[in-house]
């Protein structure tokens, strides 16, 4: 597989090359493999790829997933991927997903402020931002159907037994770091589910033949 390391931000370029792919384990690569199907068929046909990284709380995880999964995609210049994130209920963005991408190489902005800040986060100069908030899986900023639904909590994956328009639905479920929120540990979990979660999408963005 050819990268495109150049297009990311150098900062990231190293984390990327910093993740141990190869201690990924086949228990997790079997779980991985439907998701590494639906891109492959895409890619292969030449179609859009939507992928929408879904939990809960639309806060945590699932937008740690877009954002990784989107960054995988550029790194290993696979065309017409397109990632988003939503829950089963909006809340907001937690701000420590935020400063763990920054810390990671990620720049960010915030757009609006409120209860539910919005934000602008970019990976490479050139390339759109990802636009990261909180909404609902079928909010109308997400895709209406063509889509993956990516579970990536246990709880969404069992609340939502049915989404609606998605193509296929693949649970690939993490910890969730929010159970260490104000505590001494905060940062460095969130900063571990965070390489987690990069980890495995570079392995599945690596699998995609062109």
């Amino acid at each position: 597989m050819t990268t495109n390391q150049s297009i990311l931000f150098p900062e990231i370029e190293k984390v990327i090359k910093n993740l141990n792919i190869e201690n990924i384990s086949a228990e997790r690569r079997e779980i991985l493999q439907p998701l590494v199907n639906f891109v492959q068929n895409k890619a292969a046909n030449q179609q859009e790829i939507r992928l929408n990284l879904i939990c809960t709380h639309n806060s945590r995880r699932s937008h740690l997933s877009q954002v990784w999964a989107q960054t995988a995609s550029a790194y290993f210049n696979i065309k017409n991927v397109f990632c988003y994130s939503g829950g089963t209920e909006a809340t907001a963005m937690f701000p420590m997903v935020a400063k763990t991408l920054e810390n990671q190489g990620f720049k960010i902005k915030t757009i609006s402020g409120g209860n539910n800040p919005i934000y602008s986060i970019k990976y490479t100069k050139n390339e759109h931002p990802i636009i990261g908030f909180s909404k609902a899986y079928d909010d109308d900023f997400n895709p209406e159907n063509d889509f993956a639904a990516i579970m990536t909590c246990s709880s969404a994956d069992q609340g939502c037994p049915f989404i609606a328009g998605a193509e296929v639905r693949v649970p690939i479920t993490f910890e969730d770091p929010k159970a260490f929120d104000n505590t001494p540990q905060q940062a460095e979990k969130y900063e571990e589910r965070s390489l987690q979660i990069a980890a495995e999408m570079i392995y599945v963005f690596s699998q995609i033949k062109q």
